[in-house]
């Protein structure tokens, strides 16, 4: 399966002839797409209680992505994680079998450096054997060696849009997860994908999905209320 979503799933008004009409938002959206990316994660905790609660409200296929805090990723910086992944991983665990996905998104000052990287994934695989997608901003994790470092801990490296880093226009890192997220171009956040776009992207998804691996798909062009638009294009393209 092609994962296809928003991060978030707030419903502009654009969106609603296309949603049922009762129900939560995230009921609601959860009866047109397949997966969520939670992104208030970042900025603050959820209880347990909340994580089960959001799992209840979607069908058993549905699968949410839960982006790591920036405590880790933006204070610390990866460093010295581990008790901070512990509290992360009991509230998101509340997901139960709801949890597809974390996403560890980097600031773009922070440069690869294997004595901080290797300690921090070692951490993380101790306590979370699922998939992990990682968007790295600077050059510095652009480069075969790291992608090898990457496969040992089987960690996928998104393909982000715009692109940063020539060598990030495919994705990287362990191949049994690709991870794609659409920011919006030329203006993030904001602008809307084009038809031939979404075609192009379409046929690429369902190759690597063909290829064996599990394809996941998030759009964050919401500013405007693009990516509800664009995801449910997408899934037209692909059957979904």
């Amino acid at each position: 399966m092609v994962r296809i979503g928003c991060a978030g799933w707030s419903l502009p008004r654009g969106s609603w002839p296309a949603v049922p009409d009762t129900g939560t938002h995230l009921q609601r959206y959860a009866q047109r797409l397949h997966a969520v990316e939670i992104n208030s994660s970042f900025y603050r905790p959820h209880q347990p209680a909340t994580y089960e609660r959001w799992a209840g409200s979607v069908p058993p296929d549905f699968r949410f992505s839960v982006k790591l805090p920036k405590t880790i990723t933006h204070e610390n910086r990866l460093r010295d994680c581990a008790p901070l992944l512990r509290s992360f991983l009991a509230q998101a665990h509340g997901l139960g079998d709801r949890l597809g996905c974390l996403l560890v998104q980097l600031p773009p000052s922070l440069a690869f450096e294997d004595s901080t990287a290797t300690p921090f994934f070692t951490a993380l695989r101790a306590q979370h054997p699922g998939a992990v997608a990682l968007e790295p901003r600077h050059a510095s994790w652009f480069t075969p060696e790291v992608d090898a470092a990457l496969k040992e801990f089987q960690v996928a490296r998104v393909l982000a849009d715009p692109v940063r880093h020539e060598a990030g226009a495919s994705p990287g890192g362990w191949p049994g997860l690709v991870y794609v997220r659409l920011h919006g171009s030329p203006r993030m956040y904001y602008s809307s994908y084009s038809d031939a776009t979404l075609e192009a992207l379409a046929a690429k998804l369902r190759q690597a999905a063909d290829g064996g691996a599990d394809v996941w798909c998030v759009f964050d062009n919401t500013a405007a209320g693009a990516a509800m638009v664009n995801a449910l294009a997408l899934g037209r393209l692909l059957g979904a």
